[in-house]
């Protein structure tokens, strides 16, 4: 059964929490910061749907995405996985993929592990 779809209201409200938590200098509700980086892999894989690239983002969520060959058993052979932070800042556009990857923070394997055809969202 696939996971039940996070409403725009409450995906957009979990990632002003988280938002508004970073802007203040704290930690912001795991609650909140779960739904934002699931709401967020909803749209990417709504974006581009597929099964080429596993995007991971632990432990909230993971979701396989852009259109090619499609993998169905073991380690995936394009996997992208970052924190929640780098997430929630890569796919609202306030950190570019390019930089994030260049500094780490987003670990990209695979010949078609590059996010910047896809990225930002617009939640």
């Amino acid at each position: 059964m696939p996971p039940k779809k996070i409403d725009i209201i409450d995906g957009r409200t979990a990632l002003d929490a988280v938002r508004a938590a970073d802007a203040a200098g704290e930690k912001p509700q795991r609650t909140s910061l779960a739904t934002a980086v699931r709401y967020l892999l909803q749209l990417l894989d709504e974006k581009a749907p597929g099964g080429t690239v596993e995007v991971r983002v632990p432990p909230f969520g993971a979701v396989q995405v852009i259109q090619g060959p499609r993998h169905t058993r073991g380690t995936p052979p394009n996997v992208v996985e970052m924190d929640a932070a780098t997430w929630i800042a890569v796919a609202t556009g306030v950190e570019d993929w390019a930089d994030a990857a260049a500094s780490g923070r987003a670990h990209a394997s695979g010949t078609r592990a590059d996010l910047s055809g896809v990225l930002p969202l617009r939640p």
